[in-house]
């Protein structure tokens, strides 16, 4: 049941995003997604099982944007600022995956799967799709810098960086880069 599956998801996310998950119940969850709580159990054996389930969901919409921003027709140097500036909008928007990129996983929130913890899973992953999108000659080696960049303006929340701020800072020579 596919329908049903996407509905759930979207009822639980739903859910999450009105309260903490350990107030979310699956009666309500079944009741939004207009199918039976047996249906939510037979689709994923419990709270636990629709909760990661919901974070795979997240992180998998999240890596799409990366692939998107990767994948768009400009120089290696906007496509990584990109996907800095993707993650830094969808982190702060989404709590599920700002959770999977810093690793803080707080009581309002379903925990992952034992394979998806790990702040550096998450971050390792767009910085190897980055590196297979770029040829090793157009700046493959910036992705690591393209990510953490990103990743500390959702660590230490402040103003958004501007238009071209991202691209600007990835664009520049790497004054430090010299004798490697």
């Amino acid at each position: 049941m596919p329908a049903a599956r996407e509905s759930l998801l979207e009822a639980a996310g739903a859910a999450l995003t009105a309260r903490p998950w350990s107030a979310v119940r699956m009666v309500e969850v079944a009741a939004a997604a207009g199918v039976s709580r047996q249906t939510l159990y037979n689709e994923f054996g419990g709270k636990a099982g629709l909760g990661s389930a919901l974070v795979r969901r997240e992180t998998e919409r999240y890596l799409d944007g990366v692939d998107r921003a990767l994948a768009a027709p400009a120089p290696p140097a906007e496509r990584l600022a990109a996907v800095a500036e993707w993650t830094v909008r969808t982190a702060r928007a989404h709590p599920l995956v700002r959770a999977l990129l810093t690793g803080y996983w707080g009581a309002d929130l379903p925990l992952p799967a034992a394979r998806a913890a790990g702040p550096g899973r998450l971050a390792g992953e767009v910085r190897d799709r980055a590196a297979a999108a770029l040829t090793p000659g157009e700046g493959a080696q910036r992705c690591e810098l393209a990510v953490r960049l990103a990743l500390s303006y959702v660590i230490v929340p402040g103003q958004e960086p501007g238009p071209g701020e991202l691209l600007r800072l990835l664009s520049a020579p790497n004054p430090t880069a010299g004798g490697r």
